[in-house]
């Protein structure tokens, strides 16, 4: 019985780092694709309110290029957080709770993000 105990131990040892890695793998995508997501949805907002003020004031394409261009600046901020917020997950100790109620693992650097 022990012996079939330790067999049984040793075939989870050896597909556990399989498991890490197809879990790193998802991890990684799921990065991408929410950083694809706040980036389109930046440039749609932006769209959106600049071709309905422009319908509303008539003022054609103006008002729709600077909120579209206000949208991009905005995905890319939201972008480059959640990339400062991975970089401090992969930073982390393994063994530490994260503490902060916002789950971004805020080191308190003072600026107030």
């Amino acid at each position: 019985m022990e012996e079939l105990e330790a067999k049984l131990d040793a075939l989870k040892k050896a597909q556990k780092p399989e498991k890490s890695h197809q879990e790193e793998h998802y991890s990684q995508a799921n990065m991408a694709w929410r950083m694809v997501t706040e980036m389109v949805a930046g440039l749609g907002i932006g769209f959106g309110i600049g071709y309905g003020l422009d319908a509303l004031f008539g003022t054609s394409p103006f008002l729709m290029v600077l909120f579209t261009l206000l949208g991009i600046g905005a995905g890319i901020n939201v972008m480059l957080r959640t990339a400062k917020e991975f970089q401090q997950k992969a930073n982390a100790p393994t063994g530490a709770e994260d503490m902060s109620p916002s789950g971004a693992g805020d080191k308190g650097d003072g600026n107030g993000d």
